[in-house]
């Protein structure tokens, strides 16, 4: 494992997050465990350990600069250079357009886009000296449009032309560039919709997958699956794509 190609994947304490580091470890990368708290990577740092892989905790925040130039150079020095970066790192501030605060707008723009793009920017330096990279942004359902989420929606449907346009800038050093677009997931940011809206939890899931066509929620290994497949070798010819993993047709 000591060559192993080196994964980063950013909001990784939990959720999505740390389901796709476990994957990616499992794959046989190297698994940078990045979150804004150190400290909340430890379970999934310990847990891609005790299955045989190494991983580092890196406290992050994603939407300041000189935190990103500084974590990225860490990850290189103490795991080796990244070559697959997972913007995952999100948050949400809902509410209705009248009552979102220019803070519930910055927040949301700040750690979607301006986090994605800093991670970026600091990890193709390596990708395209390796002339091998694999970029996978988590865009979200709720780009079309979702009531309550002027911010999210925004931040979410900018990552896919952000996603995009690094497949059209970064394709002829080897780095692929695409996004997941997950739909109902059960994790702890849903639960907080449920309960902004006011819906318990197992209420909230029940109805989701009853308007699901294959009449479940999502899981967050269903999109570390489809991460894992994206930054395999075998993806090299798959770029610029947004895929949707959400139990059914969403355009």
């Amino acid at each position: 494992m000591t060559n192993a190609r080196v994964a980063v994947v950013t909001g990784a304490a939990r959720g999505i997050g740390a389901a796709t580091a476990l994957r990616l470890a499992k794959d046989g990368y190297a698994v940078a465990v990045v979150d804004l708290d150190e400290s909340a990577c430890a379970d999934a740092v310990a847990a891609i350990e005790a299955a045989g892989g190494r991983a580092l905790a890196v406290g992050i925040d994603v939407s300041n600069a000189e935190q990103v130039t500084a974590g990225v150079q860490r990850i290189a020095d103490e795991l080796g250079a990244p070559v697959v970066l997972v913007n995952n790192a999100g948050i949400i501030r809902d509410n209705l357009l009248f009552r979102m605060t220019e803070a519930d707008w910055d927040a949301v723009m700040g750690v979607h886009l301006r986090g994605a793009f800093l991670m970026a920017k600091a990890c193709q330096a390596y990708m395209t000296e390796a002339k091998f990279g694999r970029i996978v942004n988590l865009s979200s359902s709720s780009a079309q449009g979702n009531r309550g989420q002027a911010n999210y929606s925004a931040a979410k449907a900018g990552l896919q032309g952000f996603t995009k346009t690094l497949a059209i800038e970064l394709g002829k050093f080897g780095v692929t560039s695409n996004a997941v677009a997950p739909g109902f997931i059960q994790t702890d940011m849903t639960k907080a919709t449920a309960e902004r809206i006011g819906v318990p939890f197992d209420d909230f899931i029940k109805h989701s997958a009853s308007q699901i066509p294959v009449q479940r929620v999502g899981q967050p290994e269903d999109i570390a699956a489809t991460i894992s497949f994206l930054c395999s070798e075998e993806a090299g010819f798959v770029s610029g794509q947004v895929i949707y993993v959400a139990g059914g047709p969403l355009d």
